[in-house]
């Protein structure tokens, strides 16, 4: 399951599209390919809504200068904005309003730029949450204090194998991987609030539970589970088995409930089978009743961790608080989100144009969950995700008509199921938006300037490359609601980005240096360089600085195990170091005062230089040193 319909679901796919109480109409129309971009602009630019500002195309482009959006050269960005890297396996880092990339965070896969997967510490990481030689990052998460960015980490799952790592925001890199057991591919990543109490992992494919080998050929049995990761120590507290496939995740502002969307209720394994309900469910998590249960021993240990039955049929589901209520919704709903006062939780159709608004006080005490469905307002074709701008407003992407629409909650729990009134006002983006993010939407207090549509695809935006081409990153300005939203920039992305989080700048405070306080190797000063040799094990300690390593040559036997531990001692910000030793795939990037440390086997005779890889000094190509390795006795 990707995160929108494919291409193939477009051309030949007629599917039901409905609203509560509503006539049915395709979703898609049989339209070939080339025409599908232009036809479905044109079918919004036909439809009437009540109380919209009208649709802004190209030609009301205004600059960035009109909205704030221009950063002069040496001027620094108002907000961070963590974007997800998608199959790169990483988090790309931007500045809003410029969109200027600002750096790149490797978690899932090694990157020779920061020296990621080749020191000691951070292969050992990879290795142990797995050992896979990719990932699939989707969507970061900052953790929150009283419903506020605090600045401490970001949180991010893969996709492909089902793990989620956290990335220090003091040094901007991954210091923790967890290989999330029971999941097959981790698709949401959310904090349970106010205080990030839990990071869930959203497990999306079903599978036998345990998974080794029973029921096999028994699709009725398989379940899917969230997973609830502790964020100081990454262990998996526990998990919960549910009906159906999930998909994407919020948590509440209030630390009772986390939900998440779901899709194939039919409990199918092919695409026929996994869309023949005209709906599925939003799996809305009483996480204090979970707890209770497990503290009650009411689960089993399923691969070391415990895990408790939250399926439709469970006996804990079945009292006064089930530990799941199961809400129905029109059939495989997308994204899901919590409103900034903590109200509702708002699902997005996908396959339906609605989105459904639910009143979170309703489902705490309701008989029937479904009368927590407050509102579903028509907001287009293929709604995906929902952000918001903390005057009442929520902004949904449409995949199919290539728009983001902008509509009123309130309005919407007022208006008639189906109705377009909420509707405020819609913007064209290119092309086919997944993701959005506002300015700090998921927190209690969106800024409501900046808003980004991470599209999936850009055809013509830019200049060809073959192809693959790049997709394509947009700014929106939305903090003027008399004006309307304005599209401000075009930014290209590599393959293929999904969700984002954007911080204000004041809320992060990442370190310049580092402090060797923060990492367990030695760190080594200019007085301090040495070798120690014991049974076949050498291990070289030095240090770095312009124009020279702590030692001119190294001798090594063939054939022993070497240790090289190197802390660059410049007190110096941004001026970086590396030992590079390319014949024993050695590469540590080391920034002031920081340490790194790698284990290799000499096992061949001959000189190999070591040299330093960042430019860093007038005697740069000079900066080397010898490892010399004799031949074995």
């Amino acid at each position: 399951m990707t995160d929108t319909p494919t291409s193939t679901d477009r051309d030949r796919t007629e599917t039901d599209a409905t609203t509560a109480g509503a006539d049915r109409e395709p979703l898609f129309d049989r339209i070939p390919r080339r025409d599908f971009m232009k036809a479905g602009a044109a079918a919004g630019a036909m439809g009437s809504f009540a109380g919209c500002t009208g649709l802004l195309s190209d030609d009301d482009l205004p600059s960035a200068a009109d909205v704030g959006a221009t950063v002069e050269p040496g001027e620094h960005d108002d907000y961070y904005a963590f974007l997800s890297g998608g199959h790169s396996g990483e988090i790309r880092v931007y500045g809003i309003p410029s969109m200027r990339q600002l750096m790149r965070i490797p978690v899932f896969n090694t990157e020779s730029a920061r020296g990621y997967g080749y020191d000691d510490r951070t292969s050992e990481m990879l290795e142990d949450a797995g050992g896979y030689s990719w990932g699939d990052t989707h969507h970061p998460r900052i953790s929150q204090t009283d419903n506020d960015y605090d600045g401490r980490w970001a949180f991010v799952n893969d996709k492909a194998n089902g793990r989620m790592a956290r990335i220090d925001l003091t040094y901007f890199e991954t210091d923790a991987i967890v290989d999330i057991p029971n999941q097959q591919g981790t698709h949401g990543a959310c904090c349970l609030l106010p205080d990030t109490k839990y990071v869930f992992g959203v497990g999306e494919f079903r599978v036998p539970m345990p998974n080794d080998g029973r029921d096999l050929d028994d699709p009725d049995s398989y379940t899917s589970t969230i997973a609830a990761i502790d964020p100081e120590t990454m262990n998996v507290e526990w998990e919960v088995l549910v009906d159906g496939n999930m998909d994407n995740g919020d948590g509440g502002k209030e630390g009772r409930w986390f939900f998440a969307t779901g899709y194939n209720s039919e409990s199918g394994v092919s695409e026929s089978e996994m869309s023949s309900s005209d709906t599925d469910w939003v799996k809305a998590f009483d996480v204090p009743a979970i707890e209770e249960a497990v503290e009650a021993g009411e689960y089993e240990e399923i691969g070391g961790v415990p895990v408790v039955d939250g399926t439709r049929g469970s006996a804990l589901n079945s009292g006064d608080r089930p530990v799941v209520r199961y809400v129905d919704v029109p059939k495989s709903p997308h994204g899901v989100s919590v409103t900034p006062d903590g109200a509702y939780a708002i699902a997005s159709g996908k396959l339906d144009p609605t989105c459904s608004v639910i009143d979170i006080e309703t489902l705490a005490d309701a008989d029937d969950p479904n009368e927590a469905i407050v509102g579903q307002p028509r907001v287009g074709m293929g709604p995906l995700h929902t952000a918001y701008d903390g005057r009442g407003h929520a902004y949904t992407t449409l995949f199919i008509d290539s728009q983001v629409a902008k509509w009123d909650i309130e309005a919407a729990v007022e208006a008639e199921p189906g109705s377009e009134e909420p509707v405020i006002e819609k913007i064209d983006v290119h092309y086919n938006p997944g993701h959005l993010i506002a300015a700090e939407s998921y927190t209690a207090d969106p800024q409501g300037d900046w808003l980004v549509s991470l599209n999936k695809l850009s055809k013509d935006r830019f200049l060809p490359v073959g192809p693959m081409h790049p997709e394509n990153d947009q700014l929106i300005y939305i903090g003027d609601d008399d004006a309307g939203m304005k599209l401000v920039k075009d930014t290209p992305s590599y393959a293929e980005p999904h969700d984002a989080s954007i911080v204000s700048a004041d809320k992060l405070d990442p370190a310049k240096v580092y402090d060797p306080e923060d990492y367990d190797e030695e760190f080594v000063g200019p007085d301090e360089s040495e070798v120690v040799r014991e049974d076949g094990r050498v291990h070289v300690k030095m240090y770095s600085v312009r124009n020279e390593f702590g030692f001119e040559d190294v001798t090594v036997q063939e054939g022993d195990e070497v240790t090289v531990t190197v802390t660059n001692v410049e007190e110096t910000p941004d001026l970086l170091h590396a030992l590079a030793i390319p014949e024993h795939d050695v590469n540590l990037k080391l920034a002031p005062q920081e340490t790194r440390e790698v284990t290799f086997t000499a096992d061949e005779p001959g000189v190999y230089w070591m040299y330093c890889a960042f430019f860093c000094s007038a005697l740069h190509l000079e900066m080397r040193s010898r490892l010399i390795v004799e031949p074995a006795e």
